[in-house]
Formats: structure tokens, sequence, C-alpha cells
């Protein structure tokens, strides 16, 4: 089977080629650096993204900006945006504190991205 993607690596957008046969990749063409090989390599064997959400915080309407101290799976995305969901945070929060540990059983943070007095 051949697949297409294009390569989000670098600004250069390159569109990659890869031939698999099942899960293993028999061959990447495309790529014009090695940023681009292993974003191809990555994203056909086990694609991973950065989250980035809204929490809830008590006491007020606005939300709290959030996001994935790494990336996560794709395949657990949308349960990670349930955990969040259903999480509610205290104020204070400042930048980088860890709101959520260990997401969705990953190795994974939810961290805040902006100071809440």
């Amino acid at each position: 089977m051949i697949k297409e993607i294009t390569c989000i690596g670098c600004p250069m957008g390159c569109r990659i080629t890869a031939e698999l046969d099942g899960d293993k990749i028999l061959s990447i063409e495309g790529f014009t650096c090695n940023i681009g090989k292993k974003y191809a390599q990555e994203e056909l064997t086990v694609p991973t993204r950065m989250v980035t959400a809204l929490m809830h915080i008590c006491g007020t309407d606005q939300p709290l900006s959030v996001k994935t101290s790494k990336p996560i799976e794709k395949s657990k995305i949308f349960d990670c945006l349930k955990e969040i969901s259903n999480h509610y945070v205290m104020r204070p929060v400042h930048i980088g504190e860890v709101v959520i540990k260990n997401v969705c059983g990953t190795s994974v943070d939810i961290v805040a991205t902006r100071d809440v007095e």
C-alpha cells in the first residue's frame, strides 16, 4: 500500500510517500531532511499530537487554557479531552503548573498555559 503525508516538522511541508506492507514500512521518499524522515516514521507507526484545551476553574466562568506536557498517542486524544472536561482546578494557578497528572494512564501531564489569580 502507498500512503502520502505532508510533513509538518518544518516550514518546507514536504510531500512524503511511503510504501507499507501492513504495519511494516518498506520505503519512505520525498523528505528533504532527517526531521521529515523521522516525522514520517512516527506518523506511520504511532502518530502523536499535542493536545490543547480549556479547563473549568472553580468560582469563575472564565476557563483555564491547558496543554499536554508532551505529545500523546492520537488514539487517546478524545479520552484526554474527556478527562480534562471532568476536572476543575482551584485558583491560584500558575503557568506550567501540573493540573492533572498522568492523564488517561499515560506518562503525560496536563499543564496550565497561563496564570490565574
